[in-house]
């Protein structure tokens, strides 16, 4: 007879496909510790359909608007730091998507957005990224350098889409046909999955960024506003990367 931790190394690497024939091969085990691990694979088999049925709802605006052609998710990150760079995603994923846990990136935690950044690169027809630094922030305001963020990441898609569906927003100077969505990294997996692209591109470069100005603790804030942020920019004055007119305030 098999182990109960042999079976349970069995469950826990098991794939959603092979849960039925699990549950089958062990139905007739009736040690209590299997019986336990049953359950568990039965809590575990619950959740995973709850996740395929929000997946398939979260895929609504792109069944809508599939038979146009490739439809494809824009949303950006990094419009309230006070430092670093507003960035933008845009991603086209398969009609036939098969990626699940897809949500708006502040709903996730910061190791399920890696994992799923690998497998959104791995698996999307396209992904554009674009971005606009702190001194182009300065410039033109916040709001134009998020769109020029956004028509940079479409400009790097190929293929070309032929809808664009958006966080809120609709994007001045694009000829594509745009559907802006309020709360559209929450509605629309394409929108989730540019949503994830954009805030671990940007939380990457912040890290690096905190290699070589670690005193204003970057790797953690982000270049948000955070007290010891901001205590950091009081004592130490602006680093090149801190937006001037977000700044005002503090030095």
């Amino acid at each position: 007879m098999q182990k109960i931790g042999e079976i349970k190394s069995e469950i826990q690497a098991a794939e959603p496909e092979e849960y039925a024939a699990l549950f089958e091969k062990y139905k007739e085990d009736t040690r209590s510790g299997v019986r336990k691990l049953l359950e568990q694979l039965h809590k575990k088999e619950a959740a995973y359909e709850k996740e395929l049925l929000r997946t398939e709802k979260m895929k609504e605006f792109e069944h809508k608007y599939e038979d146009l052609g490739y439809v494809c998710g824009i949303d950006e990150v990094g419009r309230g730091p006070l430092a670093g760079p507003v960035v933008a995603g845009a991603v086209i994923l398969p009609r036939d998507c098969k990626i699940l846990y897809l949500n708006d990136s502040k709903q996730l935690s910061a190791k399920k957005r890696e994992e799923l950044y690998d497998v959104i690169m791995e698996n999307a027809v396209a992904v554009g990224i674009g971005m606009a630094s702190p001194r182009r922030i300065d410039e033109i305001n916040i709001l134009q350098a998020t769109y020029e963020a956004m028509r940079e990441a479409i400009g790097k898609l190929d293929p070309v889409p032929q809808i664009l569906l958006n966080d809120a927003v609709t994007i001045p100077q694009v000829t594509i046909p745009q559907v802006p969505i309020i709360k559209g990294d929450a509605k629309s997996i394409s929108i989730a999955a540019a949503s994830i692209v954009a805030k671990v591109t940007r939380d990457r470069m912040m890290v690096e960024y905190d290699k070589l100005m670690p005193e204003y603790g970057f790797a953690s804030n982000k270049g948000y506003g955070a007290a010891s942020h901001i205590e950091a920019l009081k004592k130490y004055g602006p680093s090149p990367i801190h937006r001037a007119s977000f700044i005002k305030n503090f030095i």
